[in-house]
């Protein structure tokens, strides 16, 4: 009897066991949630990193080289079309120009001082004139003596010869106020040099030099971006890179600010791919100016070659891949059933299918619960 009891009890525990395991493992292993395919939209993407960068970066030299004596810009300042940005040093420019303008005026004054002369001149010219007419009539009537005549002729003549030479002094004075003027201008042009403006609305990216330091013409002492022109220069491999046309709709994703995406725009395809890592550059524009930004940052670009509207879609997660084949599992009558999927398309996080009804239910694959095979008895 005592034996019975025990086998009795053995019994009971094993099947407590056997039932528990049922309910509590047995069960939830094969429990699996499923989804519907939902109709709307997908986009198909082409993804590339590459670095923030700009059509239009203006290196900012001193034209003519030289010392520095101030910077008036930073690292990060916004600047205006015209802004002085750079003054150079002009040594002794302001005091050269000073002594061309007080040559100017003496020679102004010369000029004025010959045109009196020679008004003068031509005034006592005009009365010897007069004074020759009437000895040469008198010596053809024998009245005035040859000596009196010669005296005028002499007289007229060296008038005349006087008259010519003030003419030349006021030429020779005119053509040294041009020299003046000249040599004036051109060292208003060295110094308009000295001051450096900015040729365009933009953003200082890095300032490459110190005031007080001596720099040749071609030294870059700012760097200016033209915002307007900002852009993402990335890379995509040549198998894809046909798809991606300019104006294709983008979005981009600073590494600083991986929480926002920035829409963009494909500015530019470039049309000779890299030979070592057979890519093509691609240049995608911000249509949004990102505040602030920084150069050579890296960046990632969604790049929207294709678009489907109305389509039924399913999360590219529940996709799997059989013998080969891509498809879903289908829930049908209790069972597991694996249908093979005919893709439209396929997103980052959707796929579009054709052969799928609106009501199908698929099964989401759990890699914590039991693997699924065909007639698998499931539970949802």
């Amino acid at each position: 009897m005592k034996s019975s009891l025990k086998y009795l009890i053995a019994i009971i525990a094993v099947a407590l066991i056997v039932i528990a395991f049922y309910q509590k493992v047995y069960i939830p292993k094969s429990t699996y949630e499923t989804i519907s395919p939902s109709l709307g939209d997908i986009n198909v993407t082409i993804k590339g990193i590459g670095n923030v960068s700009a059509l239009n970066i203006y290196s900012i030299t001193a034209q003519g080289g030289g010392r520095i004596l101030e910077i008036l810009k930073d690292d990060g300042d916004w600047v205006k079309k015209g802004d002085v940005l750079i003054v150079m040093d002009g040594v002794d420019l302001s005091e050269q120009l000073e002594v061309a303008q007080a040559n100017l005026n003496k020679t102004k004054f010369d000029a004025l001082a010959a045109k009196s002369e020679l008004a003068n001149q031509q005034a006592q010219s005009e009365l010897l004139q007069v004074t020759y007419t009437r000895y040469a009539k008198l010596k053809a009537q024998g009245f005035a003596s040859l000596s009196e005549y010669d005296k005028a002729d002499m007289e007229l003549k060296s008038s005349n010869a006087n008259i010519a030479v003030s003419q030349a002094k006021i030429n020779s004075s005119n053509a040294a106020i041009n020299v003046a003027l000249k040599n004036i201008n051109a060292l208003k042009a060295r110094i308009d040099r000295l001051k450096i403006y900015s040729p365009v609305d933009g953003y200082v990216i890095s300032k490459e030099a110190e005031v007080s330091q001596s720099v040749l013409a071609s030294t870059s002492i700012l760097k200016i971006v033209d915002p307007k022109t900002l852009w993402v220069q990335t890379k995509v491999d040549e198998k894809i890179s046909s798809k991606i046309r300019p104006n294709q709709r983008a979005s981009i994703r600073l590494r600083s600010q991986a929480d926002k995406k920035y829409e963009g725009i494909v500015k530019r395809v470039a049309s000779m791919s890299d030979a070592v890592t057979l890519e093509r550059e691609i240049n995608v524009a911000f249509s949004t100016l990102p505040k602030p930004f920084y150069i050579n940052e890296q960046a990632e670009v969604s790049i929207v070659v294709e678009s489907f509207h109305d389509v039924l879609k399913i999360p590219s997660h529940i996709v799997v891949q059989r013998k080969g084949k891509l498809g879903v599992w289908l829930a049908k009558e209790g069972r597991a059933i694996f249908l093979e999927i005919k893709k439209i398309a396929q997103s980052d996080k959707e796929t579009a299918i054709s052969n799928i009804s609106a009501t199908t239910q698929i099964i989401v694959p759990n890699k914590s619960k039991k693997p699924l095979s065909d007639g698998m008895k499931i539970h949802l």
